[in-house]
């Protein structure tokens, strides 16, 4: 008890202190066995004494650059832009020399969402054949563990890995299976660093400036700010709280009294589900790691947000490119599998969602992973995590890798138009063609006249057009596809990608 107790005044005294840095230190996002981010500029960052020179190389190279640390310790520095290859030894030299070993240069990607990016290989799809065959010792992974936090966090408590049949159970199953993917088919070094977190919201692992860029979102903006200013001004009362319970804490061991509880300082922003407060823990201490982009899978929390949610990844996405500072990098997300929620949810409020996520395809360099045709409704953690992975991995190869050969999304509503009694629509992104996935006739089709009561269609592919019609309808206004949780609709392109939910009017 005595030693816990006075680890523990070790560590108050460190979160409320100056910290002295003696020697050089590097966050743990550096470590052997990590994945620089290839072609690009390296930012390398840490801390060490007041004044202190600190000299970085990559040894067999002519790349050495010097900084020296700030008034607060910190340093940070960039190394120049290398080509995909390795392995290296990185030193970081100061009064002491850091020696990182074993250094890949290749293609770095974040991986965040809530359970099912966090869901595990060894709970996924043929585990046991997965878990046997993951011998890629050029894919290394980076599990950031659970961490929540009112204010920005320096570090993260996790190591780089290469990919065995010991290290993978445990990593997440999509990211593992994009990063196959991108590993088999550009043949180089691929890093996958897994930020994510069960049942979480979106708005925990959006950071300020993200908020503050969606007009939408100024009411969360401006709880934020209060909450940051109110803890400010009670921040001289904590200390001084928390500094007479460590002197009382002295006293306590020295005279072997009872030592009273800890006063709670907890930041009022630390809660898992606050804004901001999954950002602190588990995203900033990345920033500015050289990553290529992200992958997103998310949404099942913010259920009930409808349209509301596309201005929350909008904030997210813009958050997270503001703060890397490295423009509009690649942003690719899993568009909900159906599922049958109960709790008293409409079972239009998933359609809802799938709606707000294809919206944000308007936004620059982004990508959908469609998989209303590989969930499970009884089942909010469908298994084939590796057809998921694939699908986001293909966004990725045609789009940042520029692999033009490669069909990447299905069948997204363009436009409609009214024919007498039918309606046509246009899709986007047919690939070869529209095509029935089963060859029966396309289904989950409905369409409605002004009274905006919605009847199921017959639905008939006519080139690279969808034509609908029902009997009940005489002079069709509208229509709408796979507007229902439960919804497995049959229509794809024959790529095998599936058609995105839709309906041609906001009603």
């Amino acid at each position: 008890m005595k030693k816990f107790t006075i680890l523990l005044i070790g560590y108050v005294l460190f979160c409320t202190q100056p910290f002295a840095h003696a020697e050089v230190t590097l966050p743990n996002i550096f470590g052997d066995n990590m994945v620089l981010q290839r072609d690009m500029p390296i930012p390398i960052w840490g801390w060490a004494a007041v004044g202190e020179e600190v000299t970085v190389s990559l040894q067999d190279t002519d790349y050495t650059v010097q900084t020296t640390a700030d008034a607060k310790g910190n340093w940070q520095t960039k190394l120049p832009a290398m080509s995909a290859g390795g392995p290296y030894i990185l030193h970081v030299a100061a009064s002491n020399m850091l020696e990182l070993t074993n250094v890949m240069f290749g293609e770095v990607w974040i991986c965040s969402g809530q359970s099912n990016m966090e869901w595990p290989v060894r709970a996924s799809k043929d585990s046991e054949a997965e878990i046997a065959a993951a011998d890629y010792p050029l894919i290394r992974l980076f599990n950031i563990p659970h961490k929540a936090s009112g204010l920005l966090v320096p570090d993260v408590e996790a190591e780089w890995h290469p990919t065995t049949p010991e290290t993978i159970p445990n990593f997440s199953a999509v990211a593992y299976a994009f990063g196959r993917k991108l590993y088999n088919t550009l043949d180089v070094p691929i890093g996958l660093i897994n930020t994510s977190w069960g049942g979480t919201r979106i708005e925990p692992w959006t950071p300020p400036v993200g908020f503050d860029s969606v007009p939408a979102l100024e009411s969360i903006s401006n709880d934020i700010q209060d909450i940051h200013a109110k803890y400010r001004e009670e921040l001289p009362e904590r200390m001084a709280q928390i500094e007479a319970w460590i002197a009382a804490t002295r006293e306590a061991l020295e005279t072997g009294e009872v030592i009273t509880p800890m006063p709670d300082n907890r930041h009022p922003l630390t809660h898992y589900a606050r804004p901001t407060g999954l950002y602190n823990g588990m995203v900033h201490p990345l920033v500015p790691f050289a990553m290529r982009g992200a992958i997103w899978y998310q949404g099942e929390s913010n259920l009930r947000d409808g349209m509301l949610y596309h201005e929350k990844m909008k904030a997210l996405i813009n958050g997270w490119r503001a703060v890397w500072n490295q423009g509009d990098f690649p942003f690719y997300f899993v568009q909900l599998a159906p599922f049958t929620y109960g709790g008293g949810a409409s079972p239009y409020f998933l359609p809802e969602i799938w709606e707000a996520q294809t919206a944000t395809l308007a936004l620059p360099n982004t990508g959908m992973a469609v998989t209303t045709d590989i969930g499970n409704l009884r089942d909010i953690h469908p298994r084939n995590k590796q057809e998921v992975g694939r699908r986001l991995a293909l966004w990725a190869l045609a789009k940042t890798y520029g692999r033009e050969d490669i069909t990447y999304s299905g069948p997204l509503y363009k436009s409609m138009a009214v024919d007498r009694n039918t309606i046509r629509l246009n899709f986007n992104s047919i690939g070869s063609g529209l095509i029935s996935r089963d060859d029966e006739p396309l289904t989950w089709f409905e369409i409605a006249g002004e009274d905006k009561n919605f009847v199921k269609a017959d639905a008939t592919i006519e080139g690279d057009t969808i034509v609908v019609s029902s009997d009940a309808v005489a002079q069709p206004v509208a229509a709408r596809f796979g507007w229902h949780q439960t919804a497995e609709p049959n229509l794809v392109n024959k790529e095998g990608l599936p058609a995105s939910p839709f309906r041609t009017h906001p009603w």
